[in-house]
């Protein structure tokens, strides 16, 4: 495993002599816009094994992107190679649908310390929930973003994050913008609360077998691939394609959706994610 071919995967040439902000910044802008949040294996009969060479093989020589428990393991990796004061949190993600946290850990984050700040970094939430920075740990301050403005509160040692929702103006479906549907949650979306606690990848171990088996969690029910991009997002889900261009018009994001064939589907994955597949994906 080497760094530099981290580098190339991600298309990242600028210097990285210091483990400061601005180049930690830079690095994770690049991871996002390169390697896409992507459960695929899943829906190609893979396993997905949770250690590092293998994840390295997978993202870095096969091109490949990976979900929450790959990306930010090997970001964590590539963070500490260069010399950063970093560890691995675990978080436990908000269901809509429950209006509720999982009961479970099933999220990884990561806390670096720069000069006495901590600040928090994941790239692998995807979607429209993605950071494109890293965030000041600090509780009850908006820290505004290209995708929007994300804070953290903290209770009681328990750290809550969330985003402001911006409308969305899909012209396929009216000329109104509308913000997408949470119940009873105005335009706050929360996202997954976490603690401070270290954690070892070995504490998600578990959480990596019982994703692949259980069929009741949302990666087993749909395939999903979203990817960063400088204005917005690309998410396939299923056979839908999202393209979201962010702030389009004064606190709204422009939605284009569109249903491919199993044929666009795979098309799709190799001209706008730069994913090839080496088994058949059942979408």
């Amino acid at each position: 495993m080497n760094i530099q071919e981290y580098f190339r995967r991600i298309s990242y040439n600028e210097p990285h002599k210091d483990a400061d902000l601005q180049t930690l910044t830079a690095i994770f802008q690049h991871h996002i816009q390169a390697i896409p949040f992507e459960n695929l294996s899943m829906h190609c009969g893979e396993t997905i094994e949770l250690d590092l060479q293998s994840i390295y093989n997978k993202i870095v020589r096969k091109k490949r992107g990976g979900w929450c428990l790959e990306s930010n393991y090997l970001l964590f990796w590539a963070l500490q190679e260069l010399g950063y004061n970093i560890c691995i949190l675990g978080g436990n993600s908000y269901e809509p649908a429950e209006r509720a946290y999982t009961a479970e850990m099933n999220h990884i984050l990561m806390k670096v310390v720069i000069q006495g700040n901590s600040y928090i970094v994941d790239a692998s939430f995807g979607g429209a929930y993605q950071m494109w920075q890293p965030l000041m740990l600090i509780s009850g301050k908006d820290q505004p973003q290209v995708p929007g403005i994300f804070r953290f509160t903290e209770d009681n040692g328990t750290w809550y994050f969330e985003k402001v929702k911006r409308k969305h103006y899909i012209p396929e479906e009216s000329d109104t913008p509308h913000f997408p549907d949470t119940p009873g949650l105005g335009n706050i979306r929360k996202i997954y609360r976490f603690t401070l606690e270290p954690r070892h990848i070995d504490d998600f171990q578990e959480l990596n077998t019982f994703l692949q088996v259980s069929p009741d969690n949302i990666l087993q029910k749909k395939s999903i691939c979203s990817l960063q991009t400088t204005e917005g997002l690309l998410a396939l889900v299923g056979w839908t394609l999202t393209e979201m261009k962010y702030n389009y018009t004064e606190d709204t994001d422009l939605v284009h959706i569109t249903t491919l064939t199993d044929e666009e589907v795979e098309k799709t994955l190799k001209d706008k994610f730069n994913i090839v597949l080496e088994n058949k994906l059942v979408p």
